[in-house]
């Protein structure tokens, strides 16, 4: 086999630059060829060899030739040294740089030791401090920077070449720290002077530093406690800070970062103790006991530190008790997920799905729960943490090995990503050679890119199903057997995470969880393979308990049905779908209850059908049953599925707002259309008639003829029908009466599925008038009775069921009354301001707010549709855009037409939307209709929920409510009342 070729040997080994190799290869001298066994094993061997190339040239230059060639000779000669050397300046160009500044700091690595003695703390800190002592000011802030450098390129080197454990690289890194910040404290002192010996100052060391677990480059959080003089001790904490985030000939350090001080950077910068006591004891948020899990006192008073670290523990580890846990903990981690911008999401090493925050906030989140009875699983670093929660029963084994391993390697790849320039971050670089360094970095010397992105990709898929099995199936294992390496949790135990993670009542739920798994059959076994993941997405939801037990109910009634718990278990959609629905909507779960193979509708589209659909298939369904009953039934066993359709799309916000109102307005139109249908053929059997005597047509009022429905809404509506040639008319008018009784009353009627209730109180007269009149009734009484009232009520007629002719007929006969040729004078104005002024008075609830009922509240929806409806009566006939039943498109003809500002415009509308999702979602929430803002914390949380809020921002919501009704009404003022 030929010998390969110097330039095929430079491939293989994984250099690039092949000129480049070979030019500094020969400026090296005779014998550097020896060095390209250990370049091959670096992360970048172009680039250690030339940073090798300028560092003996750096050397030669400070230190004389004699020292290049010292250094030359070390690397070809001791295997430790070349190693440690070329892994340094193939990962990390800042220390690269740092070597040709500081070129005599090559000999640090020429130690036989550095692979296998750890330094020592004290020792770290003591050599820092020497670095330091007696020297002016500016040179003691540069010389802190070469021996902080000088110390991390011994703890990069043996990290890169010695395969030093990830959590011991976090240590000593935590251990340069607390050193450098002592040593920045004695600049400080000497640079304040000699008065800063009176107060004794603590650092507290807190998040990574604290927990003995810091990055190569990262801010330090710290906290200050202080014994005496506040004002000095603040100097000195400042200027502390100061010492190690200058920027420097020699560069910087690190940012300290005190913003987790009680009332963060609005509060003092250092507090006594006394002082932290009384904050945290009276003031403080639940999230700022999770950070205190992690204090550490590590410079300054160390005593002093103690103290602080004594003071707070017992409230750490009491936090989980604490009224508002569970939602502080919701809260953190949502903020987390909505800092993280949009083009780095895929690829956020720490904050993204399936990164290092994932991992420490469920080891977090364990150990303040289940830390408060058992001592054992408190430490600080998440490694030692996790390590605890599976010896003592808390993690499966298994899943806690999977968890350490998958947390090492992400945490080893942040390390090697941050070191090469030394740079704060956290995403992972897209670019092709920056992979194959990284890669290399990690070993994999061939097809780096690749096998560094397969290996990522695989732990975060690992870290985000473990993320959800380690808090969630061990529940199970309090209620039942499911396997012999499980965790087994007591029932106390189980009861705490439930707690916890938002059940409100962990007994009730444990009861469901063993009803649910009880047993050995293929259901419970499946049941206990979807559970998990079910509860978690359960504990995200307003009402966990309620969606828990909604689904034991559903459960238990389709448990035994082939495609239930598969279509949940391999259409993951579905289940999450499903698991929202029950623990956040009650209106979804009882008609889920009432029809629980509504379950199959979760797993496809869940758009709302049209109307034309609708009919057809309500026609078709009702002709296949025998008799009117039978056959309404199944066309209102129709609209219950659809209402489930339109609803869960709604909760899951899947449909906009005013779609909404559009599908419930299709779908109500196509229950009337097939319903009328289906009550003709019984009324004409049961008068043995073979022909309809007369047409008939329904007119829909109110909000459902302007396309407003809610899914509590009554199908307001007028009946008008018009005899065939012939007829009798008194023939006709009983038969007209009779179908429209016959449709009210079978739609109203109890039964498995919603009523409707049709309404025809806004017919002439109101319910002192016939049910039902001809055309020509019509058009008498309107010509001879007709009030500006009713000519605003025939503004949301539509014409939409029935008789084609003769709803286009009704339709021109009303057209005028509503649209005025010349429009209305003042009397109608002033009398429809009027009764606006009754409604506003009477009509509001007794002992309800203006400001927060929806309808009738200032800026409410009454506020905005009168004030649209004014414009429409004063100007429909003028404007065509006007003359539609539809608010939010008859205000953007109004702003066009420009009788009112596009802001305006803009305001009403946003006002009407506002109001119009929140009594939706309230509606959705509890079950039942409701037109006061929610007030109870469960119900203001599922709408909050509903809105696109996090569930701890109700106040939020009930700010912006009254911020947008509150301009809407200052628009009312302004066009509908002047």
């Amino acid at each position: 086999m030929p010998r390969a070729t110097p330039r095929t040997e430079l491939i293989r080994l994984g250099f690039v630059d092949l000129d480049g190799a070979q030019t500094g290869l020969a400026e090296l001298g005779p014998g550097a060829a020896d060095l390209l066994a250990y370049l091959g094993r670096t992360a970048d061997p172009d680039a250690a060899l030339r940073g090798l190339v300028r560092l003996a040239d750096a050397a030669g230059e400070q230190q004389g030739e004699d020292e290049r060639a010292a250094l030359v000779r070390a690397v070809r000669e001791d295997e430790g040294t070349a190693m440690r050397l070329l892994s340094v300046l193939g990962a990390s160009a800042a220390l690269a740089e740092h070597l040709g500044h500081h070129p005599e700091h090559w000999r640090e690595l020429t130690d036989p030791a550095l692979g296998s003695t750890r330094p020592a703390a004290y020792a770290m800190r003591a050599a820092l401090l020497d670095a330091v002592a007696g020297l002016p000011d500016r040179e003691a802030v540069d010389a802190l920077r070469v021996e902080y450098r000088r110390q991390l390129l011994r703890l990069a080197a043996r990290d890169l070449a010695h395969d030093l454990a990830v959590d011991d690289a976090a240590a000593e890194l935590s251990d340069l720290a607390a050193g450098t910040l002592d040593a920045a404290l004695a600049v400080a002192r000497a640079r304040i002077g000699a008065d800063t010996e009176g107060p004794r100052l603590a650092v507290i060391a807190m998040g990574k530093c604290g927990g003995h677990e810091l990055n190569y480059v990262s801010d330090v959080d710290v906290i200050f406690v202080h014994d005496g003089d506040e004002r000095v001790a603040a100097r000195l904490a400042a200027q502390m800070m100061q010492v190690c985030s200058d920027h420097t000939a020699e560069g910087t350090i690190w940012p300290v970062d005190a913003a987790l001080r009680p009332e963060g950077k609005a509060g003092p910068l250092s507090r006594t103790l006394s002082s932290h006591q009384a904050y945290y004891e009276r003031w403080a948020e639940q999230w700022e006991f999770q950070a205190l899990l992690k204090a550490r006192p590590v410079a300054g008073d160390l005593a002093l530190g103690r103290e602080f670290v004594a003071m707070v523990a017992p409230m750490v580890w009491s936090a989980a008790d604490r009224e508002g846990f569970v939602d502080a903990a919701r809260a953190m981690r949502r903020r987390v997920l909505d800092h993280i911008p949009a083009k780095e999401a895929d690829r956020q090493l720490k904050l993204g799905a399936g990164g290092l925050r994932d991992v420490e906030f469920a080891v977090q989140l364990l150990q303040l729960v289940h830390g408060r009875a058992d001592e054992r699983i408190r430490p600080p670093t998440t490694l030692s943490a996790l390590a605890r929660l599976t010896e003592n029963g808390y993690v499966g084994r298994e899943d806690g090995e999977a968890l350490h391993r998958a947390y090492a390697f992400l945490r080893q790849l942040e390390h090697r990503i941050q070191l090469h320039r030394l740079q704060r971050t956290h995403v992972v670089p897209a670019d092709e050679a920056s992979l194959r360094r990284l890669g290399r970095s990690l070993g994999f010397l061939k097809e780096s890119e690749k096998r560094l992105d397969d290996t990522w990709q695989h732990h975060r898929r690992e870290v985000s199903r473990l993320h959800q099995k380690i808090f969630y199936r061990p529940l199970l294992s309090a209620v039942a057997r499911i396997g012999s390496d499980e965790v087994r949790l007591s029932s106390e135990a189980a009861g705490a995470r439930l707690s916890a993670l938002g059940y409100a009542d962990p007994g009730a739920a444990l009861r469901n969880l063993e009803a649910l798994t009880a047993g050995v059959s293929r259901t419970a076994t499946i049941q206990r393979t979807l559970l998990p993941a079910m509860l978690q997405w359960f504990a995200e939801c307003p009402d966990p308990d309620g969606g828990l037990f909604g689904f034991r109910r559903i459960s238990e009634a389709l448990g035994r049905t082939p495609w239930y718990l598969s279509t949940l278990r391999d259409e993951g959609e579905a289940a999450e779908r499903l698991a929202h629905l029950l623990g956040t909507s009650r209106y979804c779960t009882d008609l889920l209850e009432r029809e629980p193979a509504g379950v199959r509708l979760l797993a496809g589209d869940l758009t709302p059908l049209g109307s034309a659909a609708l009919v057809d298939e309500m026609v078709a369904t009702a002709r296949r049953q025998e008799g009117g009953d039978k056959a309404v039934r199944a066309v209102r066993g129709v609209r219950r599925r659809e209402l489930l359709r339109i609803a869960a799309g709604d909760v899951l916000g899947l449909v906009d707002v005013a779609d909404v109102g559009f599908a419930l307005t299709r779908l109500t139109d196509a229950t009337l259309e097939a319903t009328l249908q289906v009550a003709e053929q019984s009324v004409a059997a049961q008068r043995g008639l073979t022909a309809a005597p007369t047409r008939l047509a329904v007119i829909a009022m109110g909000r459902y003829g302007g396309f407003e429905l809610s899914y509590g809404s009554d199908a307001d509506v007028l009946f008008v029908h018009e005899p065939v040639a012939g007829a009798d008319p008194q023939e006709a008018a009983s038969y007209a009466r009779a179908v429209a009784e016959e449709l009210r009353r079978v739609l109203g009627a109890p039964g498995p599925d919603p009523a409707l209730v049709v309404d025809a109180d806004l017919r002439p007269e109101g319910r002192n008038g016939p049910l039902v009149r001809t055309l020509d009734a019509y058009a008498a009484y309107y010509a001879k009775w007709s009030h500006v009232w009713e000519a605003q009520a025939l503004l949301r007629a539509d014409a939409v069921v029935g008789d084609p002719g003769l709803r286009e007929r009704f339709t021109a006969l009303i057209d005028p009354l509503r649209y005025p040729e010349q429009g209305l004078d003042e009397d109608a104005v002033r009398e429809v301001r009027r009764i606006k002024g009754r409604v506003d008075k009477e009509r509001l609830p007794r002992g309800a707010d203006p400001a927060l009922h929806l309808k009738l509240g200032r800026g409410g929806l009454a506020d905005i549709e009168w004030t649209v409806q004014l414009l429409q009566l004063r100007h429909g006939a003028a404007v065509p855009g006007l003359r539609t039943a539809q608010t939010l498109a008859a205000l953007a003809a109004a702003a066009e037409a420009d009788l009112i500002t596009h802001e305006e415009a803009e305001t009403l509308g946003t006002g009407w939307r506002m109001a119009t999702r929140v009594r939706n979602a309230l509606l959705l929430a509890r079950g039942r209709p409701g037109d006061q803002f929610p007030m109870a914390t469960l119900e203001r949380r599922a709408v909050a929920a509903m809105l696109g809020y996090q569930l701890v921002e109700t106040d939020r919501l009930l700010d912006d409510y009254l911020r947008v009704t509150r301009r809407a009404h200052a628009v009312v003022d302004r066009v509908f009342w002047e």
